[in-house]
């Protein structure tokens, strides 16, 4: 057979080698890709997304054009450093399954992390995945591979190689393109006091509404700010029930604005500003506010801070509430001037005293470098939904107290059908908790806004919806596609064993040629 026609009896055993072949099929695993945004110019966080390449662990010695899989434990920020020198085509860290669990030392660690991938920007496709059973039995796996790598002498680690199984990591996609014309949406509405609307003063009680973390996709930000959003809600809900009603209507209007792009240098807050700031009644509109009241995370901690920008008039509308109204728990007053040499302002109300009006902001937070403001681990479980009711009520406390000009405020107005309802409270919080909200994925016909939407109608009058892009010739602030990819995991030989077989079928087909030839 082999004489006669050699050539054809070899497809005979082609297929041999294929069924003889292990094959281990694909495994997808959803993966969430690191941030990627320009800030004023700036570049932030990953340029690229796609991988197909082998994949290495962390405990190996040679990154080089390999997926270096760690768990979060395992990846200093010094080794990540290593990984970028030695060029390695990409990185997947694996994260806790869930973060109520992990200790305080990890959770730091994370922060800590997060907070130094995202000031810098690099070539390196990023991603983060949630730690399952198969995914850790593929990394113990790569771990018995990466010791191939560290053996004394080339040919020990071709043998070694030869007798392990490696795995493909494969993410196809697009690669990610600015979103040019991606809108922003702020909304507004008013409780309108009793009286000429034009007349009367003005309190603005203003939050942002997104998040902002390592990854798009893993941004729930439920303290930050999640918390000030419902803080929103619940004021809406309270008031609209004492604006309700004639015997207390008060002579003063409530307006509340939630803001978009906050987590961005407050660009929500700076377009809304710019848009009503401008025209001929500039000033009168700008004079109509007594105060500005900005509510940033304030769902943790045992207290609340008031900042300002500068100590208020004594006896003026904000002084009267920072100090007759909340002195007495535990809240204190922080004073920290507008450094307009910072590319980044500290918090939202600086955007507010920028333009002359008096603002402060109420959070939890002392600093607003806490790093915890922009972290994936804030998410709902970290919250104490009693303290954040509680800090509701505080607020809620001093707003009534000077726009009805009570001597001893707080002391009946929010109780029985109007005290702050925990259940609502807990019930939006994990409504907001639910979906990420980084601002690219926030669109304009974002469910979420829509909701919110829907509560400024049903509760507030003149809801409006403001929306807005960035500026084409110099954007301030430029979003990027691409958060959520779905990586394929393929069972493959290394390379070096393609190059043994390779030989190897050489020997074979050499020595059919040569028994033939007898």
């Amino acid at each position: 057979m082999f004489r006669n026609s050699f050539p054809f009896s070899f497809l005979f055993f082609v297929p041999i080698l294929f069924l003889i072949s292990p094959v281990c099929p694909a495994s997808d695993f959803a993966v969430y890709r690191m941030q990627q945004f320009d800030l004023q110019g700036v570049s932030h966080g990953c340029r690229n997304a796609i991988i197909n390449v082998e994949a290495r662990p962390i405990t190996a010695s040679v990154y080089t054009r390999k997926c270096v899989v760690s768990k979060l434990k395992e990846l200093a920020f010094s080794k990540y450093k290593e990984i970028l020198q030695q060029n390695a085509n990409g990185l997947l860290v694996l994260l806790p399954r869930t973060f109520d669990q992990i200790s305080r030392e990890d959770e730091e660690h994370l922060i800590e992390l997060e907070h130094q991938l995202l000031s810098d920007e690099t070539q390196l496709p990023v991603y983060f995945a949630y730690e399952d059973d198969k995914l850790l039995n593929i990394y113990e796996d790569l771990k018995s591979f990466g010791n191939a790598d560290s053996a004394e002498s080339a040919l020990e680690a071709i043998v070694r190689s030869s007798n392990l199984y490696g795995f493909q990591f494969i993410i196809n996609g697009p690669q990610s393109k600015a979103l040019n014309d991606f809108e922003i949406v702020n909304l507004q509405g008013k409780l309108i006091g009793h009286g000429l609307e034009e007349q009367l003063p003005t309190v603005l009680v203003v939050a942002y509404y997104d998040a902002i973390g390592v990854a798009p996709s893993l941004a729930r930000g439920s303290n930050s700010n999640g918390s000030g959003v419902v803080a929103i809600l619940e004021l809406i809900r309270l008031f609209s029930k004492l604006y309700s009603h004639s015997k207390s209507h008060p002579k003063m209007n409530l307006q509340f604005l939630l803001t978009g792009a906050g987590k961005l240098n407050y660009q929500g807050t700076k377009r809304w500003l710019e848009d009503h700031s401008e025209g001929l009644f500039v000033c009168m509109f700008l004079s109509q506010f007594k105060a500005v009241i900005c509510i940033d995370s304030i769902g943790s901690g045992p207290g609340l801070f008031a900042h300002v920008s500068k100590p208020p008039k004594e006896g003026s509308f904000a002084d009267l509430i920072i100090k007759v109204c909340f002195a007495a728990r535990l809240f204190e007053m922080i004073h920290k001037k507008i450094n307009l040499a910072e590319r980044h302002l500290s918090w939202e109300h600086e955007r507010f005293s920028i333009n002359k009006l008096y603002a402060f902001t109420v959070s939890s937070f002392k600093s607003p470098r806490d790093m915890r403001l922009r972290s994936i681990t804030d998410t709902m479980d970290k919250l104490d939904v009693e303290g954040l009711s509680r800090n509701i009520r505080i607020i809620a406390d001093g707003l009534a107290g000077q726009i009805f000009n009570l001597s001893n405020p707080g002391s009946d107005i929010f109780v029985d059908h109007l005290s702050v309802n925990k259940e609502l409270v807990s019930s939006w919080l994990e409504h907001i908790s639910s979906v990420p909200r980084s601002a690219q994925l926030l669109k304009k016909d974002s469910p979420l806004i829509s909701t919110f939407e829907g509560w400024f109608s049903k509760h507030l009058r003149s809801v409006k919806r403001h929306t807005f892009k960035a500026d084409k010739r110099e954007p301030e602030f430029v979003f990027y596609t691409g958060a959520e990819y779905s990586l394929g995991v393929y069972s493959v030989k290394p390379a070096v064993f393609d190059l043994i077989l390779a030989v190897g079928i050489a020997l074979y087909l050499g020595l059919l040629y040569l028994i033939s030839q007898v």
